[in-house]
């Protein structure tokens, strides 16, 4: 990737983050309910709604409001949440480090778990273990990501006992240090394998598409010729261009970890994000609404750069204009 590229796309970041937030802004404040009303409830009276629509800055035409929250955006301030009365920026700083613990698992065991099964089911192509993985991969893909959860939660947690149903932590245990990464993981095994489990099968199906394509190009046929072992033939021949059409999706992936995390959050309480998004969209708050989508929507977009800038280091052959 030449470097007038990089500096081109690290110039597009800032316009793109503007159009993200005036998107957000928009679709929420034009979305149907007032949010003073679902804060006080119907019965409040019109000196009351008035008070908190001054307090929350409501009261002004919506360009006024649009102006006045991103120059705070600017400034590092999210505003305030109408519920919970704190910065929305310290509660998403709250719950942040728990859907990165969630969604980084995911990403990690979702990459290792399903390019491992791409390979394996690449070298044995035509064959039964290739016809399983494949059609095991195709099921799951299928399958809603509530869907699993559930049933992980029936089969592995309320079936056999091994994992808790919910939190990240055991509530009755006050231990810490290495009992607590102990018990945290514990708690995370459920909701990592219910949000892995599609992601695993995207990237299995992707890596083995593209090793199959790889293994018949006519380089790989002179490494073979040349008495190569398969082995080394697939790992430091073909797998690193094989791995081109996982990266390109990479920054896809990103946002369909974020998306699924929402849902897992919710059926297993997992405290992160998703659950303060779930809350805040059904009090109408704002505030919270928007600064989650801001915040996701920002990673998925630096995602997005750091895919070009992979997929560029794997292929050199790859050149930006």
């Amino acid at each position: 990737m030449n470097r007038r590229y990089l500096v081109r796309r690290l110039a597009q970041l800032p316009l793109t983050v503007a159009a993200i937030l005036l998107a957000g802004f928009l679709l929420i404040h034009l979305a149907p309910g007032d949010p003073v009303v679902a804060l006080a409830g119907q019965s409040g009276d019109a000196e009351y709604y008035a008070y908190l629509r001054a307090k929350f800055g409501l009261d002004k035409p919506l360009p006024t409001q649009l102006v006045i929250y991103a120059g705070n955006v600017l400034s590092g301030d999210l505003g305030t949440s109408y519920v919970l009365g704190r910065p929305v920026a310290e509660a998403i700083a709250e719950r942040l480090p728990a859907t990165v613990l969630l969604t980084g698992s995911a990403l990690v065991l979702s990459t290792v778990v399903g390019i491992s099964l791409g390979i394996y089911g690449a070298r044995r192509h035509g064959r039964w273990p290739d016809t399983a993985v494949n059609l095991t991969a195709l099921t799951v893909y299928a399958a809603p990501v509530f869907l699993i959860g559930q049933l992980v939660i029936l089969g592995l947690a309320l079936g056999a006992g091994w994992f808790p149903v919910e939190g990240m932590t055991d509530a009755r245990s006050s231990v810490t240090g290495l009992p607590r990464l102990l018990d945290i993981a514990h708690h995370l095994a459920l909701p990592a394998l219910a949000l892995t489990s599609q992601e695993v099968a995207a990237v299995a199906r992707l890596s083995r598409v593209g090793l199959l394509d790889e293994l018949r190009q006519d380089h790989i046929r002179t490494a073979r010729a040349k008495g190569v072992a398969e082995g080394v033939v697939v790992r430091k021949h073909a797998l690193r261009r094989a791995l081109l059409p996982v990266v390109t999706v990479l920054g896809g992936r990103v946002g369909h970890l974020v998306a699924g995390a929402v849902i897992v959050e919710a059926v297993f309480g997992w405290p992160g994000l998703g659950r303060l998004l779930v809350t805040a969209m059904q009090n109408r708050d704002g505030p919270i609404v928007l600064g989650v989508f801001l915040l996701v929507a920002v990673t998925v977009v630096v995602a997005n750069l750091l895919t070009d800038l992979l997929y560029s280091w794997l292929d050199p052959r790859v050149r930006y204009g």
